[in-house]
């Protein structure tokens, strides 16, 4: 009788001991299973994420109809969460510490809501190409059009943004004619690089004997400049 009941004892010891080690067993399963799901759920996503690139990095040099979606949200990238495959373009400074966009966006501040306005990429663009000052060149343009009011007909009907002399005539004047402002534009900067810079009168002061008749031409123009530097 002693022996059954110390065998029953030892039976049931070993039953709690083998039940323990079953549930230790499958919480490490679990937990195994687990970490494979991660891994394989994460190994999916970065999978997805390398051809989704691939995909339209081929489709940008294939097919230029290939557009994004606006709808999706887009991620706010810094540089210190940038990954290493991000290229995050310099900062290229065009005229006193602004880039390109700055200075466009300050010269169209000052051109005004008339004939001329929104024409600050073109001006800047071409003053930069060429080594011109585009603070001068606004300048002279707001000064010989009058656009900050209203401005003249030689702006508005000939294109003519400079006070340029020339031909073809402005409706029989001395004044030269353009067939568009853009080309105005670009035609005033060429006579400013041709007929004064390439010469070097590349100041105010040195321009305005050949520029204006008027001894008060000058100061207008620096008051010009000092008006769209604090704008």
């Amino acid at each position: 009788m002693k022996n059954a009941k110390f065998v029953s004892g030892i039976l049931a010891i070993v039953g709690i001991f083998m039940i323990s080690i079953a549930l230790v067993l499958q919480h490490d399963q679990i937990t195994f299973d687990h970490k494979i799901i991660s891994s394989v759920q994460e190994f999916d996503i970065k999978n997805m994420a390398a051809s989704a690139h691939t995909i339209l990095k081929k489709n940008s040099t294939t097919d230029d109809s290939v557009s994004t979606d606006s709808s999706l949200p887009l991620m706010a990238v810094s540089m210190e969460t940038a990954p290493a495959s991000v290229i995050i373009p310099p900062r290229i400074e065009v005229f006193e510490g602004m880039t390109l966009e700055e200075l466009t966006i300050k010269l169209d501040r000052n051109l005004g809501t008339g004939y001329i306005a929104g024409k600050g990429q073109l001006i800047a663009t071409e003053c930069i190409q060429k080594g011109i000052d585009p603070y001068l060149a606004v300048a002279i343009i707001l000064h010989e059009t009058g656009c900050r009011s209203n401005c003249s007909s030689l702006a508005r009907t000939c294109n003519n943004v400079g006070g340029q002399k020339g031909s073809p005539s402005c409706n029989g004047t001395s004044y030269k004619t353009y067939a568009t402002l853009d080309e105005g534009i670009v035609g005033f900067v060429d006579n400013l690089y041709t007929n004064y810079y390439s010469k070097g009168l590349n100041t105010v002061d040195a321009i305005a004997p050949r520029y204006a008749q008027s001894s008060t031409w000058s100061n207008k123009i620096h008051q010009y400049i000092e008006q769209i530097r604090a704008n």
